[in-house]
C-alpha cells in the first residue's frame, strides 16, 4: 500500500475517533452535566447501546492501520513521519487501555440501573465516567495532533 494512502486512511479513521472528544468538548459533556439522573441514565444507556456496535471496528481499523503505518515509517527517512505515527499509535493504544478500565467498568455499572431505581450518588458515577473521558480526549487529541503534523510536514 502506498504510504501517501497509508496516512489517508490514518487520518480518517482517527478523525472519527477524535471527533467524540471534540463533541464532547463542544457540547456533550455541559449537556451531561446539566442532565437529572433519569435524563442521564437514558442517555448513557441509548448511546453505550449503539455506539458499542459500531466504535469497535472503528477503534479495531484505526488499530492495524496506525501499526501498519508505524511500520512503514520504520522504512521511510522521515524521522518525523516516525515520531508522528508512533505518538498517534501510542495515543489510540491509551485510548484502548483507558476505555476498558475506565469506561466501560462505568458503563456496566450505569447500564444495570433502571429510571426508578438509581444510587442516590449517581453523580459521583458521571463525574467518574467524565474524568476518564478526559484522560480519553487528551490521549486521543494529542495523537491525532501528532500525525496531522507528520502528515503535512514530513
Amino acid at each position: 500500500m502506498e504510504l501517501k494512502i497509508l496516512i489517508l486512511l490514518n487520518l480518517l479513521i482517527y478523525s472519527v475517533i477524535v471527533s467524540q472528544s471534540f463533541m464532547y468538548m463542544i457540547a456533550l459533556r455541559n449537556v451531561q452535566e446539566s442532565m437529572g439522573a433519569a435524563s442521564y441514565i437514558e442517555l448513557r444507556k441509548l448511546l453505550d447501546r449503539n455506539f458499542l456496535k459500531k466504535f469497535k471496528p472503528v477503534v479495531y481499523s484505526a488499530l492495524v492501520l496506525g501499526f501498519a503505518l508505524v511500520v512503514a515509517a520504520l522504512f521511510q527517512s522521515s524521522a518525523l513521519l516516525l515520531a508522528g505515527s508512533s505518538i498517534a499509535f501510542a495515543g489510540l493504544l491509551t485510548d484502548v487501555v483507558l476505555i476498558l478500565k475506565g469506561d466501560m467498568p462505568i458503563n456496566r455499572i450505569i447500564n444495570s440501573w433502571s429510571l426508578e431505581t438509581f444510587p442516590a450518588n449517581w453523580v459521583e458515577y458521571r463525574s467518574k465516567w467524565l474524568y476518564w473521558f478526559s484522560w480519553r480526549q487528551l490521549a486521543n487529541i494529542s495523537g491525532f495532533i501528532a500525525l496531522l503534523i507528520a502528515a503535512v510536514f514530513s
